[in-house]
């Protein structure tokens, strides 16, 4: 029997007229086969370039867009499909998003660490009317991760929307691909949220240190100096110099002298919440040796990566997000910010993927 054929390329929509065998009761469709094609199906370039424009933009844009460069109607619901699938190839697969290890041994790793909320959304599964009436929105934290070999600009991303010890899994995953072992030096650097810490010394033990982000300490310090001098701004420039020098404990009896009384409220004594702050956070402030060794002493880089890598996309505008979906998206950005999306690509090509 012959039947007409039809699916969707870059190129268009293109129908040919397929020959169909029989044979008790089995289907056998040679050019279909051959081709790796379905009928009404797109062609893998074609996924790729709607999966492109789908992990970049909202999946309306990305419709549109898709009709700008190449003239075809791709529903809306396709674009999401299609997206959503290469997304949940590459998820649980690390090796398919960092990369695989580059066989050589790092002296010294940079490390950091940050989270950032996303929206999301939970639908009750029993419910069978309007799903919308048993929705719940709230905010999840999804933590970030960087790792690269000092002296080198090209870091590997790791992330994970689960707890904080899934989230220091992908850490170590990131820096077993650059070269991780048991001689390699690894220096933390983080804000003071103490599950970062805690991550770096679980992961990598005796061989790494973790100093506190410098600015965000100037935070504290910046709002104490208020309450400590008149001419705050000498005094704040002050605290500052005696840190980078390792003057931890005349900076801690600076503070002891103008800490505010018991009876004021913690929202109004910037002073008491600043020696708080070095208190909880032992032995993480040894910018000397990290200047010394041309170390960092700001985790900026992990600030910036959070926006061009999870907010751009998946904080735009009116979407929120199944976590299942979330970590689909997720996935394909890592991967193209690790530079392993032509990689990606190519390893599928010799597989039949139908949609």
């Amino acid at each position: 029997m012959v039947k007409k054929l039809s699916w969707i390329t870059t190129l268009g929509v293109i129908a040919i007229e397929e020959q169909i065998f029989k044979l008790m009761g089995s289907v056998c469709r040679p050019f279909c086969e051959t081709a790796r094609v379905c009928n009404r199906g797109y062609s893998l370039l074609l996924q790729r370039r709607i999966t492109d424009f789908g992990s970049e933009k909202s999946f309306a844009k990305a419709t549109r867009q898709v009709f700008e460069h190449y003239g075809l109607q791709v529903p809306i619901s396709a674009v999401r499909r299609i997206t959503e699938h290469h997304g949940e190839q590459l998820h649980g697969e690390p090796q398919r998003v960092q990369g695989e290890a580059n066989g050589k041994v790092a002296k010294q790793l940079i490390v950091e660490m940050d989270g950032t909320m996303i929206p999301t959304v939970v639908v009750a599964e029993a419910c069978d009317g309007d799903k919308r009436k048993t929705r719940a929105v709230f905010w999840k934290e999804a933590r970030l991760g960087l790792v690269y070999e000092h002296g080198c600009t090209d870091p590997v991303f790791g992330a994970s929307t689960g707890n904080v010890d899934q989230a220091g899994d992908q850490l170590g995953l990131c820096a077993s691909r650059i070269g991780m072992d048991s001689r390699t030096e690894v220096h933390g650097v983080g804000d003071g949220a103490p599950w970062i810490a805690d991550q770096v010394e679980r992961i990598f033990g005796a061989q790494s240190s973790y100093l506190i982000d410098f600015y965000h300490l100037c935070d504290y310090l910046a709002a104490a100096s208020k309450s400590c001098a008149k001419d705050h701004e000498a005094w704040f420039a002050l605290q500052k110099k005696r840190m980078k020098y390792g003057q931890v404990e005349e900076v801690l009896a600076e503070l002891a002298i103008h800490q505010e009384p018991s009876s004021v409220e913690d929202k109004d004594a910037p002073v008491r919440a600043c020696l708080r702050y070095f208190q909880n956070r032992p032995c993480q402030f040894d910018y000397p040796k990290a200047l010394r060794e041309e170390l960092p002493i700001g985790s900026g880089e992990i600030e910036s990566a959070h926006r061009y890598i999870i907010q751009e996309r998946l904080k735009i505008s009116g979407a929120w997000w199944k976590i299942d979906n979330a970590d689909k998206m997720l996935a394909l950005r890592l991967n193209r910010a690790n530079g392993n999306w032509e990689n990606y690509w190519n390893s599928i090509r010799t597989s039949r993927v139908s949609l």
